[in-house]
């Protein structure tokens, strides 16, 4: 597999990337093992992430996200879950869990829920070569803005490269 078949594999495995906006994550009640399944879902074509229910019960532990109710978890800890759950493949959680400290000051989990999305979303396509140039996403100009900016880049960088890795070793096993 040559260079070229790589980066269009690539880009194929990313173009239609989405999240689930915060407004759609509306009447949901989920069990752990569902809320699992589910996001774990969501994040699948990234490759990298994936919770586990020890994980998701750790990080209402440690207070990282708001505790279920009635062991149900609904659309704001899905949201939050989203964020660790990227999140956690570059920083450590006491980082995350300052971010999140920071957001509930600044944003409503729903406004920085959806600018999660939103540039995640405007990143990978940006790292995976699907647009020539990154866009401004938001309305806002704020401190916590651009270092949620600048780990999203890092985190999609990661993601790239881990794809990329992956093109190459299948590429060698196979030949």
């Amino acid at each position: 597999m040559d260079k070229i078949v790589i980066e269009n594999t690539l880009k194929e495995d990313i173009v239609n990337f989405s999240l689930p906006r915060y407004s759609k994550l509306t009447g949901a009640s989920l069990f752990l093992e569902q809320t699992v399944e589910l996001i774990n879902s969501w994040l699948k074509p990234l490759g990298v992430i994936e919770l586990t229910s020890s994980m998701v019960s750790n990080y209402v532990k440690q207070r990282i996200i708001p505790s279920p109710i009635k062991k149900q978890y609904g659309q704001e800890q899905l949201a939050y879950l989203v964020f660790v759950a990227i999140a956690k493949t570059v920083a450590p959680l006491e980082d995350i869990k300052m971010m999140i400290d920071m957001q509930k000051q600044t944003y409503s989990v729903q406004e920085a829920y959806d600018y999660l999305c939103k540039e995640l979303e405007n990143v990978l396509q940006y790292i995976f070569g699907n647009k020539d140039c990154l866009e401004e996403v938001g309305e806002t100009n704020s401190e916590l803005k651009e270092l949620l900016r600048n780990m999203i880049i890092t985190i999609a960088h990661k993601i790239h490269f881990v794809k990329y890795l992956e093109l190459v070793k299948s590429q060698m096993i196979g030949e």
